[in-house]
């Protein structure tokens, strides 16, 4: 077998082992692992706490040559590394000991690619674009939803059909142009595109377009002519076959999943027990009682807990159950990291200094951890779709006004790559909402392919309280 590993990497890991604080983050510097806050010295004592059931994993490999299991150490480490995130530093303590372990000769299913955004990859005013840098994530769909937010110039209703009272079913009505572009670069990224009918979020005290249209068979006419457009060709447009959300369109479209609006507000949790909002009750109750399709239902969650979105998920998925309608899928298509449930740091009544602390919260190394937790404890949760909110530049983003990836896009790189080894083994030592770990194996098995570890593990520790 072939080394996996240069031997002066190989010789500086035997440094790095028992090297200080310093001599770790230049380790992590010149392997392109960016080093969190305190995450050296809190590896020293992880490691130190985990190294026997560490090198008990290796043994499930006992044919693999002393070159291979080193490389397994090594990329445990810099997962670590990554990984073993302080969330709240004055709150967490490394004095409980964790124990983990994977069995590599029990599979228990697949990963589910739940890696999936909001906004495509070209940057508003279309300066520079991210399809490059997209496209290494593997994300799965890309709903279009908020592009170019906040003077939105695609995708919306009223930037494709700029002239409220022009005739809905001519070509000319419509302008497909910079959506066209959008849709093919988001293409490029190698996501599906979810084609959101309708507007993006306005804040202001005026609403321009954010409101329920005054039309609503014209406003329909016009989604048939999107439609139309991205997935029979009319207009000189294309045979995408796009999911489209909405739900006045299943009648010329059989063959189209339609859905909910996306619900902010869905419920709340009181005493541990879900209670849905009487707009999602009554909503579904319409759906029954006037038979309106629905192919999937869409939620939002912001939350500083990991385990809420997933909890959330299997309340949802009860709820729909409950009311008949078992077919229904579950799209939590808005989801982000929240610091302490606050909205009001970013809010109106937030200051520069709290907006930029939160922001650099959600983007760091406290989003990043929260980021890789939710999509590992998902796996279990009966959702199907899980978008992002999202993929672009900015603020809840995972990259800078000016391209630059931020550490929580390096979450979603993490992900992607156990997606690359995505038969699931079995594990033992999650904690939901403080420590998410997985563990997964090529397709075919095999302990090594083309050159690459194919036996990958993630750790992702967050706020372990005393």
């Amino acid at each position: 077998m072939p080394n996996l590993l240069p031997q002066r990497v190989l010789d500086e890991l035997t440094i790095a082992q028992n090297a200080k604080d310093q001599s770790f983050q230049q380790f992590a510097h010149r392997h392109r692992v960016a080093p969190v806050a305190h995450a050296a010295a809190r590896l020293q004592q992880i490691q130190s706490q985990l190294r026997t059931k560490i090198m008990e994993i290796m043994t499930a490999f006992p044919s693999a040559t002393p070159t291979y299991r080193c490389w397994i150490y090594v990329t445990w480490l810099l997962i670590m590394l990554v990984g073993a995130v302080e969330m709240r530093a004055d709150e967490v303590t490394l004095t409980d000991e964790v124990t983990l372990s994977a069995d590599f000769s029990v599979h228990t299913g697949a990963m589910s690619p739940l890696h999936s955004i909001n906004k495509g990859p070209l940057a508003p005013g279309g300066l520079f674009d991210v399809i490059k840098e997209q496209k290494e994530l593997g994300i799965p769909f890309t709903r279009l939803h908020d592009c170019g937010w906040p003077n939105p110039y695609v995708v919306d209703h009223h930037v494709v059909f700029p002239n409220p009272d022009a005739d809905p079913s001519l070509p000319e009505s419509y302008d497909f142009r910079l959506t066209d572009e959008y849709i093919e670069a988001v293409r490029k990224t190698g996501a599906e595109p979810i084609y959101r009918l309708g507007e993006s979020i306005e804040h202001t005290s005026v609403k321009h377009f954010f409101h329920p249209p005054a039309n609503m068979e014209k406003w329909a006419a016009v989604c048939l002519g999107i439609i139309r457009h991205y997935n029979e060709g009319w207009a000189y447009g294309f045979q995408y076959h796009i999911r489209i959300a909405a739900t006045a369109i299943k009648d010329q479209f059989p063959n189209l999943k339609v859905g909910s609006p996306s619900l902010g507000v869905s419920g709340s949790f009181v005493n541990g027990e879900f209670r849905p909002t009487d707009f999602t009750v009554n909503f579904l109750a319409m759906c029954r009682t006037d038979n309106v399709p629905l192919n999937f239902f869409s939620w939002h969650c912001y939350t500083a807990d990991p385990a809420e979105l997933s909890a959330r998920a299997r309340a949802i998925r009860k709820l729909h159950d409950f009311k008949g309608f078992t077919e229904t899928e579950s799209h939590l298509n808005e989801w982000n990291y929240l610091p302490g449930n606050d909205w009001g740091p970013i809010a109106r009544s937030g200051t520069p200094t709290t907006r930029q602390r939160t922001y650099e919260a959600i983007s760091g190394e406290a989003g990043a951890a929260f980021v890789v937790a939710a999509l590992l404890e998902l796996q279990d949760a009966p959702v199907t779709v899980c978008n992002f909110f999202h993929g672009e530049l900015g603020g809840f983003g995972i990259f800078t006004e000016q391209g630059m990836a931020l550490k929580v896009y390096q979450a979603f790189l993490a992900f992607q790559g156990l997606m690359e080894t995505p038969r699931r083994v079995e594990t033992r030592g999650a904690v939901a909402g403080k420590i998410a770990f997985a563990a997964g194996l090529s397709a075919d098995g095999r302990e090594v392919a083309s050159g690459r570890c194919q036996a990958r593990m993630a750790l992702y520790s967050l706020a372990a309280k005393t």
